[in-house]
């Protein structure tokens, strides 16, 4: 085990226990970068959710991540550095009502009277380059999550790092997963949601389809607020493809999947964004047997330290299994999807960016984040850092799901690429 993990570990034991003999009292909040005595100080963390909103769900689990990452490290006693310094940490958020006109005036809020020292970014792509305009004008490093496209990277930010496999590379293992079990499959289609983060996955994995050879049939967009499919559902249906990817997030995805199961509509392979990884998508019964899904992570897939070694990465923070029960018992037994765990992580890159540093000065710690090449429950992090596309992520990879069935009937979710990190055969075709 990494020694300040272990450190950290001794110290939340040891807090645990006065707290409950009663001797510990609770650390009141301070001022953004004020110093409670000579020892210690406050780092503020700002960011908005989406409280309400069509993103509501998925922003909800991020921050509750991030919230976890927060009261652990405080539990824990805090960064401490070299020259005695100790951090704490605390929010200041926003409800951005997936609303992304809002974003840029109250990320300006967050830092000019929140005087938030460190910036996560909202749930979704598009709302994600909003706030990161904010943080360059005033520079201030901002961690993206739940932000997977590319195009924030190639406008020449030096503030901005993103957590998320960049969009280019989220359904390329899709396509690969198709070529490796059907190539007799030729064509494909791509129905998919008309927002910034979708639009970018679904062109990047175009691409990469035609490269390989297949014929794009059918490469069509729908309105975020889209409930009825039946229109491409029968597009699909009609060009006789067997192969579709596509989606965006969780409300259109599972009412696409849905009504492709009610058209009973004939493919062998279906892939779509966002939807099936969560773990509420069993809501939808035999709609979500055999449906595939993208993943930052999941529960199943193991990152640990002889993974690490084997990547020749350092390893860093909590086991899979430590962030899962950490989550389970805080959030009444709720099991953790990969928005959780990359509100977590973005946690876990400030907190060893600053460790790195042994400094709270941004610059150092920007400094840090630069030269970051770490293993961790989440899986590699490591940031580009040429002007071209600074902060892009390039370390972590996507792992593939699907809902299959269990022994006993019931739906449960499986990994099926890539091969070496596979909890089950892919199920195929689809019905």
């Amino acid at each position: 085990m990494n020694k300040s993990v272990f450190v950290m570990t001794v110290i939340l034991l040891a807090g645990l226990l006065l707290s409950a003999c009663g001797s510990a009292a609770p650390i009141a909040p301070t001022q953004s970068s004020q110093s409670t005595s000579s020892q210690e100080m406050t780092m503020v963390i700002g960011f908005t959710e989406s409280v309400t909103g069509k993103q509501e769900v998925t922003s909800g689990k991020q921050s509750k991540g991030l919230r976890l990452w927060m009261s652990t490290i405080n539990k824990a006693g805090g960064i401490v550095l070299s020259n005695g310094t100790i951090i704490k940490f605390k929010e200041i958020s926003f409800d951005d009502e997936s609303n992304n006109e809002r974003v840029q005036e109250l990320y300006t809020r967050l830092i000019t009277n929140g005087k938030a020292d460190i910036l996560i970014s909202p749930y979704s792509s598009g709302m994600a380059a909003s706030a990161a305009v904010i943080s360059e004008q005033y520079n201030k490093i901002m961690i993206t999550t739940g932000a997977a496209s590319d195009s924030t990277y190639t406008k020449g930010y030096t503030q901005v790092y993103q957590i998320y496999t960049p969009a280019s590379r989220y359904l390329t293992g899709a396509v690969d997963l198709l070529k490796a079990t059907d190539p007799s499959i030729k064509k494909v289609a791509f129905v998919y949601e008309n927002d910034k983060f979708s639009t970018d996955v679904v062109t990047a994995a175009k691409t990469y389809a035609e490269k390989l050879g297949y014929e794009i049939v059918l490469f069509e967009g729908y309105d975020s607020s889209t409930s009825d499919f039946a229109p491409f559902i029968n597009k699909i249906q009609q060009s006789g493809v067997e192969a579709v990817l596509g989606g965006g997030h969780y409300p259109d995805g599972s009412t696409f999947a849905r009504q492709v199961f009610e058209k009973s509509l004939p493919i062998k392979y279906f892939v779509l964004l966002v939807a099936p990884p969560e773990p509420n998508f069993t809501e939808l019964g035999d709609a979500a047997l055999g449906v595939i899904g993208p993943s930052q992570w999941e529960p199943q897939v193991v990152f640990n330290e002889k993974s690490a070694t084997q990547a020749g990465k350092a390893w860093y923070g909590i086991t899979r299994e430590e962030f899962i029960n950490l989550y389970k018992t805080t959030y009444a037994g709720e099991t953790p999807s990969y928005h959780s765990a990359g509100g977590y992580a973005a946690g876990l890159v400030l907190e060893k960016a600053i460790r790195n540093a042994n400094s709270s000065d941004p610059a150092a710690i920007k400094t840090a984040l630069d030269a970051l090449d770490v293993h961790t429950f989440y899986g590699a992090i490591q940031f580009d850092t040429t002007p071209k596309a600074h902060g892009l992520q390039i370390g972590h990879s996507m792992v593939y799901i699907q809902w299959q069935k269990d022994t006993t009937g019931h739906l449960i979710s499986q990994v099926v690429w890539p091969t070496v990190g596979a909890t089950a055969t892919l199920l195929y075709p689809l019905r």
